[in-house]
This record gives C-alpha cells, sequence and structure tokens, in this order.
C-alpha cells in the first residue's frame, strides 16, 4: 500500500507547519483550514480509521486526546474547541489514515456537519 500523505510527513519527506510532534504522534497545521486554528492530531504508526482499531490501540488513542488538551492549554483555547474524527466516505474522509481535527478559535455550530 502507497504512503498516506501523512506517512510522508512524518518520514519528513514533504514539508509541514509542525506544531508538535513525539514518539507517537505528530501535529500539524490544516493546508485548508476551517476554522482560525484547524490542526490534525495524526498518530506515527498508520491506523486506516477509528472502526478498524482494537483494543491494542487503546493507549494510541488516549494519547491523541491528551495531546489535544496540553495543545489547548499552549494555545490558549479556553473558550473552546472542537475534535472532530472522520471514518468512511460519508464522514468525508479523505486520507486513509487516522487523525484527529482540532478546530477552535471561532463559534462552531450545533448540530455539526
Amino acid at each position: 500500500m502507497p504512503k498516506t500523505i501523512f506517512q510522508r510527513i512524518i518520514d519528513h519527506e514533504i514539508p509541514a507547519k509542525i506544531e508538535h510532534e513525539d514518539e507517537h504522534c505528530i501535529v500539524l497545521h490544516d493546508i485548508q483550514p476551517q476554522a482560525p486554528v484547524h490542526l490534525l492530531i495524526v498518530p506515527k504508526r498508520r491506523v486506516v480509521r477509528i472502526s478498524e482499531t482494537a483494543v491494542s490501540d487503546e493507549p494510541l488513542l488516549g494519547h491523541l486526546l491528551l495531546v489535544a488538551g496540553l495543545l489547548a492549554k499552549k494555545l490558549n483555547l479556553q473558550e473552546g474547541f472542537r475534535l472532530v474524527i472522520n471514518n468512511g466516505p460519508h464522514a468525508c474522509e479523505s486520507v486513509p489514515h487516522l487523525h484527529v481535527h482540532m478546530l477552535a478559535k471561532r463559534q462552531m455550530t450545533w448540530p455539526p456537519g
């Protein structure tokens, strides 16, 4: 299976504006932002989508959410933010590599989508 764009960014084959990187994930700014703050929290280990995770993925999934919380503090997002995970084509999943969208600095609406 060919590398996804995220795998190429993780491998530093193509440039990206990186906000955070650790041994488990990379956080980058979305190139088509839907909010003033639009980050993508991407696990370094490829997981295709949330519906294909296993119990063994629990620590990684938890880490992604903890990183979101750390970024919220770092970026002063105390007014709120939204986390979104798209799963499959009907949810507008554009890259088959799990990633969490972090959107902030604008008023969100409900219901989403």
